[in-house]
Parts: C-alpha cells; sequence; structure tokens
C-alpha cells in the first residue's frame, strides 16, 4: 500500500493523472515497460481513486490501441480488484467507509444483508459497465464471499464491461455522429 501511494504521488507529479499527454509521455518513455508501467497505473487507479477508471480505460486504448489496451485494461483492473478486496477484508469497515462515499455505501449497503443475493448481484454489477465496481468490490471484502468465487466473477466477468465501457467512450461520439 505504501508503494502505491508513493508512485500514486509520483505520477500525480508528473500530472499522469490530469492529462493525457503526460500519461502518454510517460508511458512511452518507457519504451519496453510502457505496458506494465501503463498496468501499474491502472492498478494504482483502482486501489487510490486519483482518476475516473473510465478516462484511464481510454487511454489505453488510445494508447495501445483495442486489443492491446483491452488486455493492459483487464490485467491492471483486475489485479487492483483483487488487492482492494484483500485491502478490505483486512482492514474492515473503517476503511471501505474511508474510502467509499457515504452516498454509495448506504445505496449498496443492503446488498450486505444476504450473502447469496449480494454474490449474483455483485457477479451483475461487475459485468455491467455502469456500476462503482471499485466501491464494491470494497464492500465485497466485508462478506463471506470466498476469494476464490470473488476472483472468478472478477476475473469471468471485468471483460464485458471492460470492452463494453472503453468502446462506448472511444468510439460512442463516432457511433452517435454516424447514427443522426
Amino acid at each position: 500500500m505504501a508503494f502505491s501511494l508513493i508512485v500514486a504521488v509520483y505520477f500525480f507529479q508528473l500530472g499522469v493523472f490530469r492529462d493525457m499527454q503526460s500519461l502518454q509521455t510517460v508511458v512511452n518513455s518507457a519504451a519496453v515497460f510502457g505496458p506494465l508501467l501503463f498496468i501499474l497505473i491502472q492498478i494504482i487507479q483502482v486501489i487510490i481513486p486519483i482518476i475516473p477508471g473510465g478516462l484511464s480505460l481510454v487511454a489505453g486504448v488510445l494508447l495501445f490501441g483495442p486489443i492491446e489496451g483491452f488486455v493492459y485494461n483487464y490485467i491492471g483492473i483486475c489485479i487492483g480488484s483483487i488487492i482492494i478486496f484483500l485491502l478490505s477484508r483486512h482492514y474492515g469497515k473503517p476503511l471501505v467507509e474511508h474510502l467509499v462515499s457515504e452516498k454509495i455505501y448506504t445505496k449498496y449497503a443492503h446488498w450486505l444483508n444476504n450473502q447469496q443475493r449480494f454474490d449474483k448481484l455483485f457477479a451483475l454489477a461487475i459485468f455491467l459497465p455502469v456500476t462503482p465496481d471499485d466501491a464494491l468490490c470494497l464492500m465485497a471484502g466485508l462478506t463471506d464471499i470466498s476469494f476464490k468465487k470473488y476472483t472468478a466473477i472478477i476475473l469471468l466477468a471485468k471483460p464485458a464491461s471492460i470492452f463494453l465501457y472503453s468502446m462506448a467512450l472511444v468510439y460512442g461520439g463516432t457511433f452517435l455522429t454516424n447514427l443522426l
């Protein structure tokens, strides 16, 4: 966690989380390590919500193309989602309440009362590209969901939401323009 925080502060000072051009410069200057650096940025943005995940998804597609961008987004987001689950499982409700807004927590807290219902709703929410995934991943750590089941949901449901979200953000404007 401390390493993530130090790297996040360093990237923030470089402007990586504020400006697409800065992100592109940092990733391109890393040459062969560019994809690894981008994956690290994705992991950090899941753990420490500095920038909206949608922006980094688009950045991955724009920097690396649709296939490689999808793969790098998927790897980073899945690793970050597993880390925040483990952090939540270890540090509990105080961490979740600190990182999740009261509004979001209140909206989804009733899911935590029934484990079977939570598992189904959580899987559906992770599959859909419009839910607060990071907050739900943190909240999942407060339930009795097994690490194996949680990881399976993340690995199997995330690809759809990552793909749909990135494509909608990158190509949505073109699609809407052509539609009209």
